[in-house]
């Protein structure tokens, strides 16, 4: 008998990769490395005889080529995001597709350094002066760091690096993020996590900013987080552009409200001329840098490294070890689950949004979650894709991937890192316990469980057991319900950018709301009012005992007019247009308005 030949599996690299990682696949593969890149067209032409695909950025894996690839079982991308990835249609196809999450991580937080330390001693300054052949000693005497207080806010995997770093130079570590872990963040020498972000902004002499740009973190600092900080801060900013308020930023230094700052981000990059982002690159008091935060020789070894390994554990039938999809399950089981794995995550997503402020009105640590599933989805088997979506909800406004790295094979994990611990309950009696439970065959609660001892102002312990944080959701013609949001029914698609004010229900609240967005230019898409669940409420099952209710309380107990529980309401708007701090401000203090939120759900799972 004549032995065949099994041909080896073949990899296309259709742009420059680090061949320290080619050279993992080369004994075992063929690998077709094509620096200089390829056309659309040639993608599509090679893609039908390879198993595996290695890009960067350059790249668009369209569905198109996903369709074309009858072969492909894995798609990398050698970075971070995955945005020139359709995720979405190889997940269908049941391509894996893996990122590397944590390649640059040294190289963004040893920048993060080096632009703290350039602050503190006008290195720039002084390298530019000096070149222009003045020597001008006295004019750029800095500042020691050592002893000094460094606030972060974000304690993910890029802020725990600085903060390890810092502590090495002498200095004291302080940081905001609801949801680092209290036991880890000890362990690493920083001396404590602040409640909110306004308690940190006075102690630090250094703060920098390491979460993803979303609608809650959008101008997180501005005029009045500067106007709390010492004449003598610097701030820095290796994450995203847009966290600080640029006009903003660019006041404070100029009416010496802070030191300095170190940027290597801006809203556009590079900058157009005459914005607050153009002034910020040239201002002789910051430190600018054209977005070097992962541009090391070393970081991109490590992600060609990373991902090279995972394409090779893909093809031998392995698990990834950082999957953005659900490689673990058939695709027509993911097909089945992903209405209710976007459901999930938005109502992770929105749990985070809405009841923890990103203002930081809320305890700092571990969560402790049930998620239940009623009626049929209650049968599934394989619940792993949707524990994952809850994890990626809860995680994305503060992490610094905005969730992207968790998925199947890591959520656990990821869970445990950050203390949040999930029950996961099957409750095959039927839907939701809303008014839906009748009509749609499968929905899912998410709730808040306190912990053990755990009061809330003074309220027995018992109470609040029956007091949680509630979000009910059900999926219909595969989209996103949202059924019940804290003490409220609702029936809303959680779905771009949200403003939800909570409202006495009154004649002439709609109108109210609608000349304040109209004045400030902003689109209301759709608007609905969500009511008081007074049937819950009667049956004892709603103990007031988060913040909008005991707001709403306060406000009847000291207000004119007496008024009930009965008469407050949420008013759910989907708007267009830029929320800025003025225009909450102004919806804050209109008549009748208790509290305001907005957030932005993330338009895919």
């Amino acid at each position: 008998m004549v032995a065949v030949a099994i041909p080896k599996p073949r990899i296309l690299v259709p742009e420059k990769v680090s061949v320290d990682g080619l050279a993992l696949l080369s004994a075992d593969y063929e690998v077709d490395s094509r620096p200089q890149g390829v056309s659309p067209d040639e993608l599509l032409t090679l893609i039908p005889h390879v198993d595996a695909l290695i890009v960067r950025s350059e790249t668009k894996v369209t569905p198109e080529v996903l369709a074309a690839g009858s072969r492909l079982r894995v798609v990398a991308r050698a970075g971070v995001g995955v945005d020139n990835i359709n995720v979405e249609a190889a997940t269908a196809r049941g391509i894996i597709v893996v990122n590397s999450p944590a390649g640059n991580i040294v190289a963004a937080a040893e920048h993060t350094v080096a632009l703290l330390l350039a602050t503190a001693r006008n290195v720039g300054r002084a390298d530019r002066t000096t070149k222009e052949g003045r020597w001008e000693r006295s004019k750029l005497v800095g500042v020691e760091v050592g002893r000094k207080t460094l606030g972060i806010v974000g304690l993910g995997k890029v802020g725990m690096k600085v903060a390890r770093m810092c502590i090495g130079l002498g200095m004291k570590v302080i940081a905001f993020d609801p949801y680092a872990n209290p036991d880890l963040a000890r362990q690493t020498g920083v001396e404590r996590l602040v409640p909110q972000l306004q308690d940190m902004l006075p102690e630090t002499d250094f703060m920098t900013i390491h979460t993803p740009l979303l609608a809650t973190t959008m101008d997180l600092i501005g005029e009045a987080e500067f106007k709390l900080m010492k004449p003598t801060a610097r701030v820095l900013n290796v994450a995203r552009g847009g966290v600080y308020n640029e006009a903003a930023l660019l006041d404070a230094l100029n009416k010496s409200i802070i030191a300095g700052a170190g940027l290597d981000v801006f809203t556009k990059e590079p900058p157009d001329a005459d914005t607050p982002a153009w002034e910020l690159l040239r201002h002789e008091k910051v430190v600018s840098t054209p977005h070097l935060g992962a541009s090391t020789v070393e970081a991109q070894e490590n992600v060609a490294v990373d991902v090279c390994t995972q394409v090779a554990a893909v093809l031998r039938g392995e698990l990834p070890t950082s999957a953005v999809n659900a490689p673990l399950i058939l695709p027509e089981e993911y097909r089945a689950l992903k209405p209710y794995a976007k459901l999930i995550e938005r109502m992770g997503g929105l749990y985070t949004q809405h009841f923890v402020s990103p203002s930081g009105n809320a305890s700092v640590g571990a969560g402790h979650f049930e998620l239940i599933y009623h009626g049929e989805l209650a049968g599934v088997s394989n619940s792993r894709p949707l524990l994952a979506a809850l994890v990626r909800g809860l995680v994305s406004p503060f992490s610094d991937t905005a969730g992207r790295h968790v998925n199947i094979v890591n959520a656990t994990a990821v869970a445990r890192e950050k203390g949040i611990i999930i029950r996961e309950t099957h409750a095959h009696s039927g839907g939701g316990s809303g008014k839906e439970s009748s009509v749609y065959a499968s929905s899912v609660t998410l709730r808040s469980v306190p912990t053990e001892g755990q009061q809330q102002d003074g309220e027995k312990a018992e109470s609040t057991s029956t007091g949680r944080q509630v979000i009910e959701g059900y999926v219909s013609a595969n989209n996103a319900y949202i059924s019940r949001l804290g003490r409220f029914s609702a029936n809303f698609l959680p779905e771009g950018t949200l403003l939800i004010l909570h409202n006495f229900d009154e004649p002439g609240k709609i109108g109210g709301v609608g000349s304040v967005l109209g004045r400030h230019g902003i689109n209301i898409r759709f608007m609905q009012v969500a009511s008081l669940d007074l049937e819950r409420s009667k049956a004892g099952q709603d103990e007031i005992t988060d913040l909008e209710a005991k707001q709403a309380d306060q406000t009847a107990t000291n207000g004119s007019d007496a008024k009930t529980k009965g008469h407050e309401a949420l008013m759910i708007l989907g708007v267009d247009g830029d929320i800025t701090k003025q225009v909450t401000e102004d919806l804050r203090t209109a008549e009748g308005i208790l509290n305001n939120w907005e957030g932005k759900s993330r338009l895919s799972v």
